[in-house]
């Protein structure tokens, strides 16, 4: 790690001895180690030079890719403590939608995913805010994938009924619905779009707290919009 953090401060690359005195590693294991990250791809040689591999470049966006979730988780950590609900951020994504980040106590507890939220988008203010977001076709082609079916006594009935609903829901209004995914629980979701992806931020309730419902989401709207510009980043991953 110490040869890759010196390789990795040589923009114009490193010879073998520089490196060992830098990192205070004997000359022999120092051609050692080197040839073994040459070999990994850890790292490249050129002309007696080292210079970061394509392997290491890799292992740097992860990184990167892991900070900016982690900047994400923190968000949702911040306005589950300040509202009092669990909240979760979900993206569409190649036809599918995906709940990337969920952040709940003890003492307010997410739902639990009884049924597959990917197949019940229909179903659960997440779903039906995403729903809400994509054109026309991508629409029907996932109502296609995945049918409406009930999944409580309150689930909407059919897929003309939802899509009638969708149509009608207003672009910056939150997407509410009551005991539709899970018996005992209320649901809103407000829409994030970050260049062409769709996404949302949502939280839920107990049904015995409805009336908390609408504003809760309200001071979540108002909170994701004091944070979006410095999470646009962090959120399209």
């Amino acid at each position: 790690m110490r040869l890759l953090e010196a390789v990795a401060e040589r923009e114009h690359g490193a010879p073998a001895k520089q490196l060992a005195r830098e990192t205070g590693l004997a000359l022999p294991t120092t051609y050692h180690l080197l040839r073994t990250l040459v070999h990994e791809r850890y790292l490249r040689r050129e002309k007696g030079l080292f210079f970061l591999g394509e392997a290491a470049e890799r292992l740097s966006s992860s990184g990167a890719q892991q900070k900016r979730r982690s900047t994400v988780n923190d968000a949702l950590a911040r306005w589950r403590d300040s509202i009092g609900v669990p909240v979760y951020y979900a993206i569409y994504r190649d036809g599918e939608i995906e709940v990337m980040c969920v952040s709940d106590t003890p003492g307010n507890p997410a739902v639990e995913e009884w049924a597959d939220f990917r197949e019940t988008g229909h179903a659960h203010a997440i779903g039906q805010c995403l729903l809400a977001q994509v054109d026309e076709h991508t629409r029907r082609d996932h109502l296609d994938r995945y049918p409406v079916q009930s999944i409580t006594p309150y689930t909407v009935s059919d897929s003309r009924t939802l899509l009638q609903r969708l149509e009608q829901t207003s672009r910056m209004e939150p997407v509410t619905e009551r005991q539709e995914y899970a018996l005992g629980t209320v649901c809103a979701a407000i829409p994030i779009t970050v260049g062409e992806t769709a996404g949302t931020m949502a939280i839920s309730l107990p049904s015995h707290q409805a009336d908390r419902l609408l504003p809760a989401v309200r001071q979540l709207q108002t909170e994701v919009g004091r944070a979006l510009g410095s999470l646009a980043l962090s959120i399209s991953i």
